[in-house]
């Protein structure tokens, strides 16, 4: 506390019951606190409970009438915010007059996109990886090379990617002839 000012600094992952610790520390801060700010810095990773832990601290500044704020955030977490399309700098921050209607906290639809997105990133990651290793190609090239290779096959980026890397593994089923074609395709137009 600094006089009627909380600040909160959370660290490490913002994961499931993330959401409920901070509520728990919310209620025990004083009567008189007027203002609850978080400092972001030194959390590395959240999935979507964070994003619950961001409604759990909305709800207690409208409940109390308190303005709060989470910021510095950075890494994977500030790129989660940006998936979600919330305000990198403060996701609680109220929009301006005339600007964009405050982002409703997200539906269970939402959420559930979300986590999958979560999960596909590893495998897509690894992709881009081999990509570069067995192209000499950039990260950005990687990732437009399986872009344009989901689409062209019209399936989704985690299994286009999921074929890349099986395929450099040399294990497990074959990937359906049109994601191979599909590959074949994107890697002649991005790369050389």
């Amino acid at each position: 506390m600094d006089a009627d000012r909380a600040l909160l600094t959370p660290r490490g992952e913002l994961v499931r019951g993330c959401a409920d610790t901070l509520a728990e520390r919310l209620a025990r801060l004083p009567a008189r606190t007027a203002r609850v700010d978080l400092d972001m810095s030194g959390v590395r990773f959240m999935d979507t409970a964070g994003l619950r832990f961001l409604d759990v601290l909305r709800d207690h500044g409208r409940r109390w009438s308190v303005p709060v704020t989470a910021t510095r955030w950075n890494g994977q977490p500030r790129r989660l915010l940006e998936l979600a399309g919330l305000d990198t700098t403060d996701p609680l921050r109220p929009p301006l007059r005339g600007g964009a209607p405050e982002r409703a906290p997200m539906t269970e639809e939402e959420v559930e996109r979300l986590r999958q997105a979560i999960a596909a990133r590893p495998v897509i990651d690894r992709a881009r990886g081999i990509l570069m290793a067995a192209h000499g190609c950039s990260s950005e090239a990687a990732w437009h090379v399986l872009r344009e290779a989901a689409r062209l096959s019209g399936t989704g980026l985690r299994t286009v990617a999921a074929a890349v890397t099986t395929g450099a593994a040399r294990t497990g089923p074959h990937p359906p002839e049109k994601v191979r074609k599909a590959l074949a395709t994107a890697l002649a137009h991005h790369l050389p």
